[in-house]
């Protein structure tokens, strides 16, 4: 589907091109003025009160948005979450929205981070694998709502990811415990609470991270299912779970929709990088 209209009376200009971002509050912004931004469907009357102080996105009948879906512009350059109760999107990914845009429904995705680390489960280590993945998640549409450091003890990195997968969430993420000392353990704990192994992940972030370092293919990073939640195990430094990240991204979003049932729910399976 396509975006029909950009209906902003309170604003001077031609809206068939508009900057979208938040500010330093928070708050929705076009073309760095601060504005509500919402959305209604073609046919309906935009000349009431309701709709003159804020940017209304028109959209083709039956498409509007559900309470926490995203909508996704051009394959996720801009993306915004709808809020039901207040009737308008937050931006989260900004960009330039235009008129005729493509946009895509995303359902939000369910996911719990897990750090694997002797040092960090102690305080002696900070994390910065852990919210790195976190922000690099955030643009696909996901939602991060648990986040653990657990030691590097296959029980407790299996009990924590098998919790998660049980409470049905969609995506869990581990970092750390994939290299090939002793204690790094987690590839074999993943192994042991799968149903299924989906070996294109670790494939995809040994062959692309080589452009990067030739010790690449020394991670045993793997990727599960179990139950319906996909299991991906990353790095446990900074650089190297963001690098991983962008050489499985293409394609993740779409595994997860499929994996959840939604494929045949969400427009368009072409996602960002």
């Amino acid at each position: 589907m396509r975006i029909l209209r950009l209906y902003a009376p309170s604003l001077i200009g031609d809206h068939t091109l508009c900057y979208v971002h938040a500010n330093s509050s928070g708050d929705s912004c076009v073309n760095e003025v601060p504005i509500e931004i919402t959305c209604a469907s073609a046919g309906t009357d935009l000349t009431s009160e309701y709709h003159s102080d804020k940017m209304t996105i028109v959209l083709p009948p039956d498409s509007l948005p559900s309470e926490g879906d995203f909508v996704s512009v051009d394959n996720g350059d801009i993306l915004l979450r709808w809020n039901i109760e207040g009737n308008n999107f937050k931006v989260c990914t900004p960009g330039f929205l235009s008129v005729s845009s493509r946009v895509s429904r995303w359902k939000t995705i369910r996911a719990a981070i897990l750090t694997v680390s002797d040092k960090g489960s102690r305080g002696d280590r900070i994390d910065t694998a852990g919210p790195e993945l976190e922000r690099l998640i955030a643009a696909q549409g996901a939602v991060v709502e648990d986040k653990k450091i657990v030691p590097d003890e296959k029980d407790e990195i299996a009990g924590a990811v098998r919790s998660w997968c049980e409470e049905g969430y969609n995506l869990v993420l581990t970092t750390g415990g994939t290299g090939l000392s002793p204690r790094d353990v987690t590839p074999e704990a993943l192994l042991g609470v799968a149903d299924k192994i989906v070996p294109g992940f670790g494939e995809m972030m040994r062959m692309k991270t080589l452009e990067f370092t030739e010790r690449a293919f020394l991670t045993r990073s793997v990727a599960v299912i179990c139950n319906k939640t996909l299991v991906i195990a990353f790095p446990g430094s900074q650089r190297g779970a963001r690098q991983c990240f962008e050489a499985i991204v293409p394609a993740l979003r779409h595994g997860i929709e499929t994996l959840a049932g939604w494929d045949s729910e969400c427009g368009g399976h072409s996602h960002r990088h």
